[in-house]
């Protein structure tokens, strides 16, 4: 877990024995579990470390992150990037969220055997979460980590945040071309670009962004629109 500590270290967070044996036994629950459930298309230990657990740290020294206390990460797969923050940030609150109810339930288990209390592991699409009022713009910060284009993401994702907070996306090289495509959408539901911050990942071919969307104006209510509607006809 070197790669894991100096990132830390680099990011100012602190951690200790305890920190890693949690990472630890999260990354040897998940690999054992994609032997018979597909999580991730990531296999090998270090690989996991850099691309899962090193990768999702990347939004901690943003304001927007440091300020926030309730997030929600849309489309976590297998936790990324909500449980390695969860895991670093006991005192901020997460909601898991994921179409895939098999994935869910193995979240369920593996948190609550580990011992992450503060992930709230849940399925469902986000079109139709985001309009219970339980979630609807309750959020201090959403997270998306490879889900679709920039466009759909913020259909899924900025009805969640409440005004004032932020939706921050993690995209690699395309984050200009992506952003000037979903710029429309950015702007109808309630958003605008603060910052887009780049990053180095050890071995990774691409550059690595994170766009930070800050929530200027309440999302209309017709958003998100009904179930598929986002990916098949993105706002342009």
């Amino acid at each position: 877990m070197e790669q894991l500590k100096r990132t830390m270290d680099r990011l100012l967070i602190p951690w200790d024995d305890v920190t890693i044996d949690t990472f630890e036994r999260y990354r040897t629950s998940i690999l054992e579990w994609n032997e018979k459930v597909n999580l991730t298309a990531v296999r090998d230990a270090q690989e996991f470390e850099i691309k899962h657990f090193v990768d999702s740290l990347f939004v901690a020294n943003h304001p927007g992150f440091k300020a926030a206390s309730t997030i929600i990460d849309v489309g976590t797969g297998a936790g990324f990037p909500g449980v390695p923050l969860a895991i670093c940030f006991p005192d901020k609150h997460f909601v898991l969220l994921d179409t895939v109810q098999k994935k869910i339930r193995i979240l369920q288990q593996v948190t609550a055997e580990i011992g992450i209390p503060n992930v709230r592991p849940m399925s469902g699409r986000a079109e139709d979460v985001a309009r219970d009022p339980e979630h609807r713009e309750k959020y201090d910060l959403c997270l998306a980590r490879a889900v679709a284009n920039l466009a759909t993401l913020t259909e899924y994702c900025l009805p969640f945040v409440a005004v004032g907070g932020y939706f921050a996306a993690y995209k690699t090289e395309s984050g200009d071309r992506e952003y000037e495509e979903g710029k429309r959408a950015i702007e109808r539901l309630g958003g605008r670009l603060e910052d887009k911050i780049a990053y180095d990942v050890v071995n990774a071919i691409n550059e690595h962004n994170i766009l930070w969307i800050r929530k200027i104006g309440s999302t209309p209510k017709e958003y998100p629109r009904r179930a598929g509607t986002p990916s098949k006809e993105p706002i342009r």
